[in-house]
């Protein structure tokens, strides 16, 4: 009997080791250690992917944000410049969201923008409202209210508009420092005017610039570009739409497409919602950005630059130069320094630097870490403004007798009823200013400005002080002509 079970033993372990050896020589190794490496990997995936078919799923994030997401449509009344130009246009094409100009009559154009808060607070693009006169924001649901710009920043081509209403349903910030690439997202405008749409692509790059802002012709001084890049479908109409993650979190705006036609051809371009959260606030709180500034003249590494310096790593931003009476200055950073995080954030580009030091404002306090030949520095900075200080440097307010160049009186209640008009007011001296450039004349009575009524000489200083995009809109007739109705549009700074 022992003999028997020995033998039958023997039996089942021959044979189990010719299965094996049949197996190992027929299947292919390769794929079952990549089958093994995906299973062991599920484990650690975002809780929105699904372990069981590997999809992404985009539902709950299109539902979370089509509605926060509105239809911007722009008007201006009359163009000041026919051959006005505009770099977003080399992106976007003519209409491309923006005004479409050399055309007689009023100019118009659509974009997209995101709803920030309950109480009507929307940030979109400052190229979809610049220079217009009236503002439509069309909601998801069809509703319609006028918009009010209550700050633009053309430095990182963003801009904050209000709309009176309650109640609702916004988009929530993420954390653009946490996306990932190769994460996927999801694009959400208006292209071509088609409300609500989402495209949904990748993240392709991170910290891009592409030297849009500040360009041709931009009045923007000091330009912030570190887009977030992406190959979700975006054209025409998508400007100043949400770019979110698969959680329904805002983490850019939608502000360009690289495109030799204007329209979609493979890769797209978010400002990073960071950076949104900062200019939000600055707009909100002081009705201008309240820009940063280290105050250091830098150069990327590469291998040239590193062999040149004697560094040993290609990592960091050179410090070239350090500014007089900066910020870096008066904190001991000096020439030949290796900047490698700021704010704790590591930074190897220029756009990742700005990016980076415009998050702050004046007066604020950030740690550098810096290489200075072989040892690592930590060096606390104060940062300052254009003007070296640390102040907060809010909106300044125009006077607009001096600036227009006239004295304005108030018209009686016979006036009105000759005119035939409820409101208005009349300019009583012409002098050197806005006014007379523009060719209007004394005695011109003043029905609307920017599209407002006036009634009153004190509606003047608040209207052109509310005019965010600096542009003044001024409507009319003379006494002679009151049939006859006059529109003059032109910049104020």
């Amino acid at each position: 009997m022992k003999t028997k079970v020995i033998y039958l033993l023997s039996a089942a372990f021959l044979g189990g080791l010719m299965a094996l050896g049949a197996h190992n020589l027929f299947s292919e190794n390769k794929s079952y250690r990549v089958e093994a490496q995906q299973k062991a990997q599920f484990a650690s995936l975002p809780s929105f992917v699904s372990a069981a078919d590997g999809n992404t799923n985009f539902t709950i994030a299109a539902a979370k944000t089509v509605p926060a997401v509105v239809h911007i449509k722009v008007t201006q009344e009359q163009q000041s410049d026919a051959n006005y130009f505009d770099p977003f246009r080399d992106f976007f094409g003519e209409g491309y969201g923006g005004f479409n100009f050399g055309q007689r009559g009023p100019a118009v154009g659509s974009g997209s923008g995101v709803i920030i808060s309950s109480d009507g607070y929307i940030v979109t693009n400052n190229h979809v409202v610049k220079g217009a006169d009236k503002i439509e924001v069309v909601l998801n649901d069809r509703r319609s209210y006028k918009g009010k710009i209550i700050g633009v920043d053309p430095n990182t081509d963003l801009a904050l508009i209000k709309i009176e209403a309650t109640n609702l349903q916004f988009v929530t910030y993420g954390n653009s420092d946490d996306v990932k690439i190769g994460e996927w997202v999801l694009a959400v405008g208006n292209p071509f005017n088609l409300t609500s749409t989402v495209t949904a692509g990748i993240v392709s790059a991170k910290g891009r610039n592409i030297n849009i802002i500040g360009e041709n012709g931009s009045t923007s001084a000091f330009p912030i570009e570190s887009f977030i890049q992406t190959d979700a479908a975006v054209n025409p109409g998508n400007s100043g739409g949400a770019l979110v993650n698969t959680n329904g979190e805002l983490i850019g705006i939608n502000t360009a497409i690289a495109s030799q036609t204007g329209t979609y051809a493979g890769y797209a371009f978010a400002v990073p919602v960071n950076l949104v959260k900062k200019v939000m606030d600055d707009l909100l709180e002081f009705g201008k950005v309240q820009r940063a500034f280290l105050g250091v003249q830098i150069t990327e590494i590469n291998s040239e630059v590193a062999k040149e310096k004697g560094l040993s790593s290609t990592s960091g931003i050179y410090v070239a130069k350090v500014n007089n009476e900066s910020a870096a200055e008066a904190a001991g950073i000096k020439e030949g320094d290796v900047i490698i995080s700021v704010a704790d954030v590591a930074v190897n580009t220029t756009s990742e630097l700005t990016e980076q030091v415009g998050r702050h404002r004046p007066g604020d306090k950030i740690n550098i870490e810096l290489i200075r030949g072989e040892k690592k520095k930590t060096i606390a900075v104060i940062l300052r403004g254009a003007d070296n200080t640390t102040a907060a440097n809010k909106k300044e307010q125009i006077n607009s007798e001096a600036t227009l160049g006239a004295d304005f009186g108030e018209l009686s209640a016979a006036e009105k009823k000759n005119f035939k008009i409820n409101t208005g007011i009349k300019i009583q001296s012409i002098k050197a200013g806005k006014f007379a450039a523009s060719g209007i004349r004394q005695g011109f009575i003043i029905t609307r400005l920017n599209n407002k009524s006036v009634d009153a000489v004190a509606d003047v200083d608040q209207i052109i002080n509310g005019s965010e995009n600096n542009m003044l809109t001024v409507e009319g007739f003379y006494p002679q002509n009151p049939g006859s109705r006059y529109v003059y549009s032109f910049n104020i700074k």
